[in-house]
Parts: C-alpha cells; sequence; structure tokens
C-alpha cells in the first residue's frame, strides 16, 4: 500500500435484530492517527464516479462503506502507484486516505453505496482544501496497481468503467 493507506476490517456483532459495529473509537490509533473533526455521508448511486480529488493542506479521509459496494482508488502521481480497494458493507472496513494523494470512488453493483466518512480538517466553504480532475483524466496512468507492474490495467489511463474481468 502507498505510505498512510490503510485498511481496517471492524468486528461485527450480529444476533436476531440485526448487527452492530463500531465505526470510530478514539482508542483506534492503529487506524485514526489524526484527530477527527467531522463527519459526513455520502449516498450514491450505481455506476456514479466521485473521483479525482486531493487535498493539499493535509486532509486525511476515513471512508466506511456501510451499504452498497464502493471501488476506492487513491494515485501517487509522482511515482504512478495506484492503490485499489473494494469495500463492501458486508465486511464493514476503514479505508485510510491521506489526502496529499488523488482520490475518489466508484459505487459499484445495483443499489447505492452509503458511505460515511470521517476528516481531520473543518471543511471551509470559503476556501475549501480541494483540488479537483476529472474523474477520466488521461494524465493519470499506473505503472504499478496494488504494488503489482503485471496488472493489465498498468501503463494505461486509468478506466473507472473497465470491466473487472481480466
Amino acid at each position: 500500500m502507498l505510505q498512510g493507506i490503510k485498511v481496517k476490517p471492524l468486528k461485527i456483532f450480529a444476533d436476531e435484530r440485526g448487527f452492530f459495529t463500531e465505526i470510530f473509537k478514539s482508542k483506534m490509533k492503529e487506524i485514526f492517527s489524526d484527530q477527527i473533526v467531522q463527519a459526513n455521508l455520502s449516498i450514491t448511486y450505481p455506476g456514479i464516479i466521485r473521483a479525482w480529488h486531493r487535498h493539499e493542506r493535509g486532509q486525511i479521509d476515513y471512508f466506511v462503506v456501510v451499504k452498497g459496494a464502493a471501488k476506492i482508488c487513491a494515485y501517487k502521481e509522482e511515482s504512478k502507484e495506484l492503490n485499489e480497494v473494494i469495500s463492501t458493507g458486508k465486511e464493514i472496513q476503514i479505508v485510510r486516505v491521506p489526502g496529499l494523494y488523488w482520490h475518489g470512488f466508484k459505487a459499484l453493483g445495483n443499489e447505492p453505496s452509503i458511505i460515511i466518512y470521517f476528516v481531520n480538517k473543518l471543511y471551509d466553504p470559503k476556501d475549501p482544501d480541494e483540488v479537483r480532475r476529472d474523474w477520466k483524466d488521461p494524465e493519470i496512468v499506473p505503472k504499478k496497481i496494488n504494488d503489482k507492474k503485471d496488472d493489465p490495467r498498468c501503463n494505461k489511463p486509468w478506466d473507472w468503467v473497465a470491466s473487472p474481468n481480466k
């Protein structure tokens, strides 16, 4: 994984009523190494892509898919490395993405993706810490995907809508 990207599976406590999981505790220092100051909810319709953007003033995002599924990607422009994490509401996990990487996600499947995400910097609409690129920017060409150089998607512009079948 790119430096600072972390994935932490969460323990689910299930019974006949449903299930419960803790998605944030200040004691979770292995994943939440920063002070959390804001929580957000995103509902994204199937097939929608919310990418690319980055935060140049140190914002870190912590994504938790609670329903549906999403492909979360982070791209390091300098080394042309990309990390791709599939996250679902069935196997809940936290995905930590340092904002210095270009990042975004695509809602997968046939139902909306419901994502809760935490950040370590307050959003300021008058001076947002966000730089954007088009989701189909041809300049995003990974040489490595999840630390593999032999992935057939390497050395080509990143294609969010490519078939997952290799």
